[in-house]
């Protein structure tokens, strides 16, 4: 007899990236450079997140490429700003050039790799650094759990130090707030919950919650380390005796490393079915990376959350200004 397909719950999916889209009707579209739009799914994430009103696009890169593109795909690009440049190297370093010259506040990666766009964006003479690391933020609906989920770092640091994980859990935590979570639970997570000198997940747990304990990270409760298990599942963390006012019910999941991030994250997306929407945080400017795998919702969702922060951290629209 042929095992059963499990049975995932999808009543309200897509719920979570709705209240957010929705909660962009309060501000203006968020003026973006969409970087390289030269395949149908970034171009017509584009058009798509202009249409609900989220962004209003400057597309840069190979004019004639992009309006032959429009026309394969029916659409009309006339109402958008084209900024011709030959590749995508070019578009890159054009795109952060309009963030400095305050033609755009986001950055939107198209059909080129995400370490060509970030190539630009960290380059120490021109790009557009901070005294923040820079990191990137899921922020994953997945039908089983109760509120959105954030899992960090999962695309830009492979092996964070301390100092960087502070600076990631920084930079989620203010994300946090600006999709309107006050005082977001910040899980850390390891293998085990408890601290072990031969696992330095642990060891890094412990002193970013000693950090919080001194104030050096603000805004938001921290508590690890915790397993996955006992992070999301209060059941578990019941089970294991753990008294946490994170566990069980985490907003963020800090986790070890990229690799770890990224599978996780995987893992919710192809056996959960959630959706992933996420963006970079720590550079001037947001940056909205989307993938070929993300549905249409995912993609407004990562466009809808730039715009919320944006607008959180009182962002300068040159449309209005």
């Amino acid at each position: 007899m042929p095992l059963e397909t499990p049975v995932v719950a999808t009543v309200g999916r897509h719920r979570k990236y709705e209240a957010l889209i929705e909660a962009c009707a309060a501000h203006p579209p968020l003026p973006t450079a969409v970087v390289h739009p030269c395949d149908d799914t970034a171009l017509g994430a584009a058009i798509d997140a202009a249409r609900a009103g989220v962004i209003a696009p400057v597309l840069v890169g190979p004019a004639d490429r992009i309006r032959g593109l429009a026309r394969e795909l029916d659409v009309d690009i006339a109402p958008f700003q084209l900024v011709d440049q030959p590749h995508s190297h070019a578009a890159a370093a054009k795109a952060v050039e309009l963030v400095h010259s305050g033609v755009v506040s986001a950055l939107m990666k198209g059909s080129l790799h995400t370490d060509e766009l970030m190539a630009e964006v960290v380059r120490k003479e021109t790009g557009l650094r901070t005294a923040r690391r820079v990191s990137h933020v899921f922020v994953m609906d997945v039908p089983t759990y109760p509120k959105p989920l954030f899992i960090t770092d999962a695309a830009i640091n492979i092996l964070p130090s301390l100092d960087d994980k502070a600076d990631i859990v920084r930079n989620a935590i203010g994300l946090a707030h600006a999709l309107g979570i006050a005082r977001p639970k910040v899980a850390i997570l390891s293998a085990v919950e408890t601290v072990n000198a031969k696992l330095p997940s642990t060891l890094d747990a412990a002193a970013l919650c000693k950090m919080a304990d001194r104030g050096q990270i603000e805004g938001a409760i921290l508590d690890g380390p915790l397993a996955l298990d006992n992070a999301i599942s209060l059941a578990a963390a019941r089970a294991k005796h753990i008294v946490s006012p994170v566990a069980g019910d985490a907003d963020v999941l800090l986790v070890p490393n990229l690799e770890a991030g990224n599978m996780l994250a995987k893992e919710l997306t192809f056996l959960a079915q959630a959706d992933a929407a996420g963006i970079v945080l720590g550079a001037r400017v947001p940056i909205i990376l989307t993938s070929r795998a993300d549905d249409v919702r995912a993609r407004l969702a990562s466009c809808a959350i730039a715009l919320l922060y944006a607008a959180h951290i009182g962002y300068q629209n040159p449309v209005r200004a």
